[in-house]
Parts: C-alpha cells; sequence; structure tokens
C-alpha cells in the first residue's frame, strides 16, 4: 500500500493498495472501498478475471488478511471484514449490504469486552492482542447471497447454494441448498444442473 495505484474515473481522492491484484477486465468503481485495507501481505486482495466491485463495497482487511475473488463474480455494496481468509469462487454474487467476517475482533464476554475498549482507548496496538481468532470464510462457485445477510466467521458455503435476503449465516450451508432466517437454516435442496 506504500504507493498504490489511481483510477482514472474515480470520484474519491484514494488509491488501489499495490498488493491488490487485478487486470483491465476488472471493473473497481472506486478506491474508496479500500479505505480500510490494511493487509501487508502479498497479494492480499485477488480479483479472478471480470469480477467486479461495485458501489460503496468495502474491504476491511487486517494485516495479515488475504481475500480471493473468483472469475466472473460479482461483489455489489457488500462489506467484507477480514483478518485471515476469505475465498470466494467463481460466478458468485454478493449482493449489497452483505457482510462477510471472518472475526468477530470484539470478545463475546463482558469482561474481556471492556478490557478490550480499555485497550483501544490506551494503546490501540494492544487491543489487537485481545481481538477473537478469525476463521476462514470459503463461498464455493456459483453461490448467490442475498441482501442484508451475514455469514459468521468460518462458515463454507457450498458450491451452486443460495443465501436468502436478511438471514445470518453461522453454520455451513451444502452444496446446491437454499438457506434462509435467523440463524439461517437449509429450507430446500436444488437440482443438480449438470
Amino acid at each position: 500500500m506504500i504507493s498504490g495505484r489511481r483510477l482514472a474515473h474515480d470520484w474519491y481522492d484514494g488509491v488501489i493498495p499495490d498488493n491488490v491484484v487485478f487486470d483491465d477486465t476488472n471493473v473497481i468503481d472506486s478506491s474508496f472501498s479500500f479505505l480500510r485495507f490494511k493487509s501487508r501481505r502479498d497479494n492480499a486482495l485477488t480479483l479472478g478475471r471480470r469480477s467486479a466491485i461495485y458501489s460503496a463495497s468495502g474491504f476491511d482487511l487486517g494485516p495479515d488478511a488475504r481475500v480471493q475473488i473468483g472469475a466472473f463474480t460479482m461483489i455489489n455494496n457488500a462489506q467484507i471484514i477480514c483478518d485471515e481468509s476469505i475465498r470466494i469462487g467463481d460466478y458468485g454474487l454478493i449482493s449489497w449490504n452483505v457482510v462477510l467476517m471472518d472475526n468477530y475482533r470484539v470478545p463475546c464476554s463482558i469482561d474481556k469486552r471492556r478490557a478490550y475498549i480499555r485497550a483501544i482507548l490506551q494503546n490501540p496496538l494492544r487491543a489487537m492482542d485481545l481481538q477473537t481468532r478469525a476463521k476462514p470464510i470459503v463461498i464455493g462457485d456459483n453461490v448467490w447471497i442475498g441482501h442484508d445477510s451475514v455469514v459468521m466467521p468460518g462458515v463454507e458455503i457450498g458450491s451452486g447454494s443460495i443465501v436468502g435476503a436478511r438471514s445470518v449465516v453461522t453454520e455451513s450451508v451444502p452444496d446446491l441448498a437454499v438457506a434462509a432466517g435467523n440463524p439461517a437454516r437449509v429450507i430446500r435442496r436444488l437440482a443438480d444442473p449438470h
């Protein structure tokens, strides 16, 4: 992220970090999507051929995060919060206001959460030591995640599956399934198109 690259059409005066891998077949609406991008890894974000990042999508990547987005996948106003690994397959559709998070970041217990807040106020670097552990997310090929859904740490969504709008996915979803609800449950199986 040292020098970065500018988009000619960008409304925001920012840059695409140097460790984002993309080519002239990709669509990136704005460098604003990388406002919270802090990954120091090589190839921290890789975009497959003809994949697109639209609107106000955001990549909140921690220092050791890596995100892989497959070919022909569209991300439209989604938030990707990653501290370790999120992998999205080919031909995916991630709808608006979807949140993919491989880490809760804030501890669940009250005592640990208070310590975390105190650490942020006193020494933000120390606060990182108190964060929860990241659990990778894997999303297969041909997956559609409906608007306003949240995919929690450690979840795998199988190829050809659909997540209904406004679902909270706390457990893995098998291939060719429709999952919906809060928490999301498999409500239907899909026929194999082959």
